[in-house]
């Protein structure tokens, strides 16, 4: 009898946690379309989009903010045009996958590194596609002479975002020099760049 509910007890426990896993991810839409958006069309990206311009060239995000039919779908859209020599710094999307489709351009030299420490690295051309799995480290990167236009989608309207290099620069300069193999001062140096920047 103690054995059969102890068996119980594991049994519900495993599906209580398996249920609360699936809950994880952004919920299911309620709605056919969001009564909060007008149309279904977004013109424009690189003019009406949320557009940063960087040391790697021009980068246009769209999220419900900017485009409320967005809204309950589960959706971030980026689309960038990357100049030659350009980099998507290496960066983590703790909640989302990232699939990203160069349409022009390039090459774009594309990669991930697993849980297991292995990198998957691999050129890009125009056509190609890459899959970055929710919160690993990845980066894009111009190997080419012409500007390479890629979109890319993310599997939540919140994926978050997580720059690599700043993340580690924000632990104590002890910490941030082990985990860069330098010494504290080069650290330090780093940090103030950074700061600058």
């Amino acid at each position: 009898m103690v054995h059969g509910m102890v068996m119980l007890v594991f049994i519900f426990s495993t599906c209580l946690m398996l249920v609360q896993r699936v809950e994880a991810a952004d919920p299911d839409p309620l709605v056919d379309f969001s009564a909060n958006a007008t149309t279904p069309v977004f013109r424009n990206l690189f003019a009406n989009g949320d557009v940063t311009t960087g040391s790697g060239g021009i980068r246009a995000a769209l999220d419900i903010g900017k485009f409320p039919g967005l809204t309950s779908e589960g959706l971030t859209v980026v689309q960038f045009k990357m100049v030659p020599c350009g980099e998507n710094v290496p960066h983590t999307h703790p909640r989302a996958t990232e699939l990203l489709s160069l349409i022009s351009g390039g090459p774009l030299q594309a990669g991930f590194v697993d849980t297991k420490g292995q990198a998957h690295i691999h050129i890009l051309y125009p056509g190609d596609l890459i899959v970055f799995p929710r919160g690993l480290l990845h980066f894009e990167l111009n190997v080419g002479t012409e500007t390479a236009f890629y979109l890319s989608a993310l599997n939540s309207q919140n994926p978050g975002t997580l720059d690599a290099a700043g993340a580690v620069l924000q632990l104590p300069e002890r910490a941030a020099a082990i985990a860069f193999n330098q010494d504290i001062e080069t650290v330090g140096a780093y940090s103030s760049n950074l700061l600058r920047s």
